[in-house]
């Protein structure tokens, strides 16, 4: 597609570059190519009531574009390398594309699909000749869940043991699944360097990672936490998300809980094992089935972190959070349209600049730039969305069908999982039938077990096999168990108001 785009805006300024109109018209005829100024967008009050291309030959949706198979694709060969040090200052190899665990709320997940993997000795060789070029000491495995990558165990152990020339290197996975990371992962990465180790939980109780489908079983997290620290690691960190969909406190008070059993897990190996538990504040994203949910308010968030602040106290578990102001900011650029555009201009005018540096940071520019433009903050951040509403990214094709996804929804308020489907019958998402796509992964069972698609007993998910640590102790506030409640009650409503418009 590069290429493409590049031959339109040579022969454009070829030619004089005579009409900005024309070249940009061009390009949105370039399948995959997105060009906003070509659509009209026409409202209906604050909903958007259409979406349409001006000229007939401009697609109506724009389709992705997918690489079908990573190994007959060039990969980057010749990287530059920083003068200076920066942050991530490695060597990074993408060992596959795509994740079906499907992640309600990653977006990621969803966009990038099916799943194609790189034979194994093409990693090797692109690590090799990327560190003889480089010179680095370390190496990321990258992609969306690289403990999932078939073969990984004997990947990660050929990499720390034939250097070869290449001095000692560490082996870094930025991106863990509990379920798929194992004692024998551990005791290799740790032989050159332990290197950060983060899992992501993302919610405290089983039923709540039905919801979001992080089906990941009690007994996996502390497996793979007790692997760790046995090899020697310290410290690990947890990373979970707040304001959920169905979140209740009960949920929240989980991650306490969850926090405190694995520092007793740790404690067993190392007196002076920790834990850091990061919690973020939750924001819908587009393409996702969460899309269509209202996220937690400034107010709501400060509450729950505040909860568990005081549920953390005296776990040897140090607790970080993200502003829930800037949760806030974050959810008018998730899921705006057009219109926000003016309010980030207004936001920078205003001084806005650094707005990801807490000390730079401020949610009254985006509020006063908001009602500036005469638009409502809450209506963009804080609503639930309908069915039969037209998205602001209703025209741009992610590969997936929007019964899928509003399927997927209803699914989850029901707190009801699906397992990985490479390893399981196809759910009709869209993007293999739709695109002519098929997963490319070298193993027919899951990697190292996992819980997703293994046969295992999801129904008894939540239960933990050895009492670790006591759960959290007191009893909700009125206030805390009304507004769960009437949370719960709101999502009912949408849901079932959306089902009486099909009926």
């Amino acid at each position: 597609m590069i290429s493409e785009l590049a031959d339109v805006v040579g022969a454009w300024k070829r030619g004089g570059r005579a009409s900005r109109e024309a070249v940009l018209h061009e390009l949105a005829t370039i399948p995959g190519v997105y060009v906003p100024a070509m659509y009209d967008v026409t409202y209906d009050g604050a909903f958007i009531a259409s979406i349409a291309p001006k000229y007939p030959d401009v697609p109506a949706v724009v389709d992705k574009r997918t690489v079908a198979d990573l190994a007959e694709w060039p990969y980057p060969k010749q990287q530059l390398v920083p003068l200076v040090e920066v942050v991530h200052d490695r060597l990074n190899v993408e060992i596959f594309r795509g994740c079906t665990r499907g992640c309600r709320f990653c977006q990621a997940g969803m966009i990038t699909r099916p799943v194609r993997e790189r034979p194994e000795e093409q990693v090797r060789t692109m690590v090799q000749e990327g560190l003889r070029r480089t010179g680095y000491d370390e190496v990321a495995l990258t992609s969306l869940s690289s403990a999932d990558f078939s073969g990984i165990d004997g990947v990660v152990a050929g990499l720390v043991n034939d250097q070869e020339g290449t001095g000692a290197v560490s082996v870094s996975l930025p991106s863990l699944r509990v379920d798929a990371f194992s004692v024998g992962i551990a005791s290799e990465i740790q032989k050159v360097r332990r290197t950060g180790l983060t899992f992501a939980p993302e919610a405290g109780s089983w039923r709540l990672r039905q919801v979001i489908n992080k089906l990941i079983l009690e007994d996996d997290l502390y497996t793979a936490v007790d692997a760790a620290y046995s090899q020697g690691w310290r410290r690990v960190k947890l990373y979970f998300l707040t304001g959920l969909p169905t979140e209740m406190d009960e949920d929240t008070l989980g991650i306490a809980e969850l926090a405190a059993n694995v520092v007793n897990i740790g404690r067993k190996h190392n007196k002076q094992a920790t834990a850091t538990v990061s919690v973020g504040g939750f924001v819908p994203k587009p393409h996702t089935p969460f899309q269509w949910f209202g996220q937690n308010g400034v107010d709501e968030l400060q509450r729950k972190i505040t909860m568990l602040r005081g549920a953390l106290k005296g776990t040897r578990a140090q607790l970080k959070w993200h502003d829930p102001a800037a949760t806030f900011a974050e959810g008018i650029a998730s899921r705006g349209d057009r219109r926000i555009g003016r309010v980030i201009e207004r936001v920078w005018r205003a001084g806005g600049t650094f707005q990801e540096w807490s000390e730079h940071f401020s949610l009254d520019r985006w509020t006063d730039a908001l009602r500036a433009e005469g638009l409502d903050p809450d209506w963009y951040v804080t609503r639930h969305r309908t069915r039969d509403e037209v998205l602001p990214w209703a025209h741009v094709a992610a590969g997936l069908h929007a019964d899928f996804l509003w399927d997927d929804w209803q699914s989850a308020l029901k707190a009801h999982g699906l397992p990985d489907c490479r390893w399981t019958p196809c759910y009709d998402c869209g993007v293999c039938t739709d695109y002519a796509l098929e997963h490319v992964v070298a193993s027919p069972v899951p990697p190292a077990g996992g819980s997703q698609g293994t046969g295992q007993d999801l129904a008894r998910g939540g239960e933990i096999p050895v009492l670790l640590g006591r759960k959290p102790t007191g009893p909700l506030s009125h206030d805390a168990a009304t507004g769960a409640t009437e949370e719960r009650k709101e999502l009912a409503g949408v849901l079932s108001v959306s089902e009486g418009d099909e009926a």
